[in-house]
């Protein structure tokens, strides 16, 4: 015992951000282990009481100093919480900040009759439409992903000395309760089983284990657990009684339960994920493009103008104009279509980023069972004792579980639901029920008798392989009957170690006819039996599961395995679903290695079995310490600190209350294909983000390029800062479609993730090809049209601003895909009207009553001649460039 509790001591310190966790389940462990390894009257003496319970007011005590017997859950923030939430966002800031600046600038120290609120009133119904769609959106979401949460189980049986066997609510449940448990229950806390009969427990959503794990009160000397989680006499809150009753007593509760242990400590830890760190990413960019070009753009105006006020008016302006203002806008459009579209697949998306980490997930980590496999237990073979499956065996099958009166077990329900035994339903109207001989955990085999219509007494045993071999003679070949000598026992046992190494559950079935009946049957009854058959158990895989990960991998996502159960169920599983194993790790393996071999291990090897729920989040740290986008499937208690640290977590709205607390998505039905109609559109929503930042850093630094030159060579102010505004304006409203617009099939068929460098480089090569047009049209305004003095300016503000308003939103189709556009690709009708809308109101506004308050003049019909050649001639260019591109930096979004 001293060894394993060593192993305890040993979770701690792996990873520095699980310390608590670490330390909070090693303490959690060390209670069960104590329970565990002491005698009944000892662990009473534990926990401070005895046989009979606790008094009411003994139990009212402990309430007090332990606290209530639930596990904290992580409730959907308030309405203002959401709202402030919304707020915090890099994008969202520099915005603020901007107008707060411009605030300032333009109406506090704005001469009398000067002061302009319009760039302030632009920027704060751009952050205000932002704020407002993540909000509701994301407020909804958890309302709907809350209501999906339920409590673990509302009342718990226990016996108490004053009352007797009473029930009481589970949350009132007291360290030191004698807990009373049968077929059905949910476990209420950690428990130390004092009496049991035939006490069967589901474990799968602690332990990843897909059959029921058979518990008693006696502790297996020959066993050594593994872990806190192998005890043989501890039964873990939120697990589930299948079969049979226990009496128990609680040795901890709520939050210091193993469950609570992880649960408590997990709430609110939400790390960064690949959406965020790219936001932030992303924005750094932005900034430092600011506090470069802005000064240089402040000290070359203030020179050249001599008016230092205007250069620093001028020089905020270009600050707004390098912003792409309606970014926080169009990635919240952008999530929120996405979202929508997922709900009506029925999928839940509690955050908005959630779909674009979707889109950029490169590794799904998922849990086997309830996720790849049905979480039930399905009869998979009937054979004869030679291996062959042979269907006469059924009807003794149907007739010893149709007539059990026992608690049924998994086994049980699986026999009658098979298909072909389902069609012998009726069969046992020709028999009569005589006799039944319990399960018993001893014996471990149970029967039943009935009388045929020739008045024969047949007497219907299954059980375990060893017990039934030892209790059978015969076995039947050719519908004769052969002793059972020893090679042909040999050769059962080691047919029964080949379907186990497969990853099935096998029980033997025998039969034998009674000479005469009994008033009351034993289990010396059970002896001298005709073996019949074998048959074979197991949680079989989602019907959708092999297609689900075949689509995934062949969408560039890597699968790879990581549960609690053994490594033969899980090579079973994988094979089933045609999922290569690279290599397959041990959990101990993964707890020993540090974090350097982790990185190495996690990278060569795809299934990882008997791993813990710590270290699970250790191989999905490790994942995405190597720079991977990992998301995590899950639904189990033992899966929470993985999909927590996921960088998109994802359970199925069956899940534990903690599962699904941690998860960002939650798939409201069983098909795992809703991953794949996922993947693409978080790809498709992400491509659309890109397309608008690309468009409007490169366009705005080339405009701020080509202010910045014709500052230096021009006398007076090239666009006047609420021309640029305007402008600005103008060609966001054209990119408003740009969430409802189609995406290159090319582009979704692999992981796209955030790419500074390469928005830099795009906006670096692509910004200043609008500037040479721009140049070309300071020439021909200059020397063409003679708009070459202060006097003519309005003139030359004009016919630029028209360009310039044209040229960007012409830039849309070029930017929208690597294909030449309106030929090889042409964007969706929503983006053709917008574009289309927006150049037409270009063209107008200089000939309008608003264009004259605005400083602008009518333009000639020799201008628009210019105007069509220069945007052809930037069309040819733009489309060269591109190509150049993509052949240099391999990439275009």
């Amino acid at each position: 015992m001293q060894r394993v509790m060593n192993l305890v001591l040993k979770i701690a310190g792996k990873d520095s951000h699980l310390d608590e966790v670490n330390e909070a389940v090693a303490t959690a462990s060390k209670h069960l282990f104590s329970a565990s390894g002491a005698s009944r009257e000892k662990v009473l003496a534990i926990v401070e009481t005895s046989s009979q319970g606790l008094t009411d007011e003994e139990a009212s005590r402990r309430l007090d100093k332990y606290g209530k017997n639930e596990v904290v859950h992580e409730k959907a923030p308030t309405w203002y919480n959401h709202l402030l939430q919304a707020f915090i966002n890099p994008f969202v800031g520099i915005l603020v900040i901007l107008a707060i600046a411009s605030f300032i600038t333009e109406y506090i120290f704005a001469p009398p009759g000067e002061q302009d609120l319009t760039a302030v009133v632009i920027i704060s119904i751009l952050v205000l439409l932002s704020v407002a769609l993540t909000f509701f959106q994301e407020y909804q979401a958890n309302q709907a992903a809350d209501k999906l949460l339920s409590l673990i189980q509302n009342t718990t049986t226990v016996e108490r000395q004053n009352r007797g066997r009473t029930t009481i609510t589970t949350t009132d449940l007291a360290p030191g309760d004698i807990v009373v448990l049968s077929a059905g229950d949910i476990i209420p806390a950690d428990l130390r089983i004092l009496e049991a009969n035939n006490l069967s427990v589901n474990e799968a959503a602690l332990t990843g284990e897909s059959l029921p794990v058979e518990k008693s009160n006696i502790l297996d000397a020959e066993h050594e657990p593994s872990s806190a989680l192998d005890l043989g006499n501890i039964a873990y809150m939120g697990t589930n009684v299948v079969s049979g009753t226990a009496k128990a007593v609680a040795v901890t509760t709520g939050k210091n339960t193993y469950f609570g242990s992880m649960s408590k400590e997990l709430l609110g830890h939400h790390p960064p994920t690949s959406f965020d760190k790219g936001i932030t990413s992303v924005s750094k960019l932005l900034i430092r493009f600011m506090l470069i070009m802005v000064p240089i753009i402040f000290i070359i105006s203030g020179i050249s103008q001599g008016d230092w006020f205007q250069a620093l008016l001028f020089g905020l302006a270009v600050a707004v104009g390098l912003t792409p203002e309606m970014l926080p806008t169009i990635i919240s459009a952008n999530l929120a279509k996405g979202t929508i579209e997922m709900a009506r697949h029925k999928t839940i998306i509690k955050r908005l980023s959630a779909i674009q980490n979707l889109g950029a997930m490169d590794i799904l980590c998922t849990d086997k069972t309830g996720t790849l496999t049905e979480d039930a237990v399905a009869m998979e073979q009937y054979l004869n004792p030679l291996g062959e499956t042979d269907s006469s065996i059924l009807p003794y099958l149907y007739l010893n579980s149709y007539y059990q009166t026992g608690l049924r077990n998994p086994l049980d329900e699986a026999v009658l639901d098979h298909n072909e035994v389902r069609e012998l339903s009726g069969f046992e109207s020709g028999f009569i029920k005589t006799g039944e001989i319990p399960f018993e955990t001893t014996r471990r085999r149970m029967s039943v008798i009935v009388e045929n219509s020739s008045g024969e007494n047949v007497l219907i045993c299954k059980g375990a392989v060893d017990e039934m071999l030892s209790s059978s003679d015969l076995y039947t070949i050719d519908n004769k009957l052969v002793p059972l000598d020893y090679e042909a026992r040999r050769e059962i046992t080691n047919l029964t170690h080949r379907l186990n190494n497969d990853g099935l559950r096998i029980l033997l079935l025998g039969y034998k006819i009674l000479k005469e009946p009994k008033d009351r049957y034993s289990p010396g009854d059970e002896f001298n039996l005709i073996l019949g058959g074998i048959i074979g158990f197991l949680d079989p895989p989602k019907a959708t599961a092999g297609l689900a990960i075949k689509a995934l991998q062949a969408q560039g996502i890597k699968v790879k395995v990581i549960t609690g159960d053994n490594e033969i169920a899980t090579r079973r599983i994988c094979n089933e679903i045609d999922l290569t194993i690279d290599g397959l790790v041990q959990g101990s393996d993964v707890e020993n290695a540090s974090a350097e071999d982790l990185g190495v291990m996690v990278e060569k090897n795809n299934v990882f079995v008997r791993t813990t729920p710590l270290q699970k989040s250790r191989i999905v740290n490790a994942l995405k310490a190597n720079e991977h986008t990992v998301g995590f499937l899950g639904d189990g208690i033992n899966d929470a600190p993985a999909l927590r640290d996921a960088d998109v977590g994802i359970s199925v709205d069956n899940a534990v209350d903690i599962a699904k607390e941690s998860a960002e998505i939650i798939l409201l039905e069983k098909s795992l294909t809703i991953l794949e109609d996922g993947v693409k559109k978080g790809r498709h929503v992400f491509g659309n983000i890109m397309k608008y930042i690309k468009m409007t850093v490169s366009s705005n630094f080339g405009n701020v390029f080509s202010v910045l030159v014709a500052s230096i060579l021009i006398p007076f102010p090239p666009m006047l800062p609420l021309h640029l505004l305007i402008q600005n304006l103008l060609y966001d409203i054209s990119q408003i479609s740009i969430p409802w617009d189609k995406v290159d099939e090319e582009y979704l068929a692999k992981p796209q993730r955030w790419n500074p460098g390469s928005i830099a480089n795009f906006t670096i090569f692509i910004g200043p090809v609008s500037s040479i047009f721009d140049f070309t049209t300071f020439a021909l305004l200059w020397f063409v049209f003679s708009a070459n003095t202060s006097a003519d300016q309005s003139f030359f503000h004009s016919g630029w601003f028209v360009l310039g308003l044209l040229s960007q939103t012409m830039i849309v189709h070029m930017i929208r895909t690597r294909k030449i556009p309106f030929i090889e690709s042409t964007a969706a009708r929503p983006v053709l009207i917008m574009t289309g809308l927006v150049m037409v109101i270009g063209l107008i506004i200089p000939f309008t009553p608003f264009g004259s308050a605005m400083g602008f003049v009518a333009l000639p019909p020799a201008y628009f001649f210019w105007l069509f050649l220069t945007l052809v001639a930037y069309f040819v260019v733009m489309q060269a460039v591109k190509t150049w591109y993509i052949r240099r930096f391999n990439r275009w979004l």
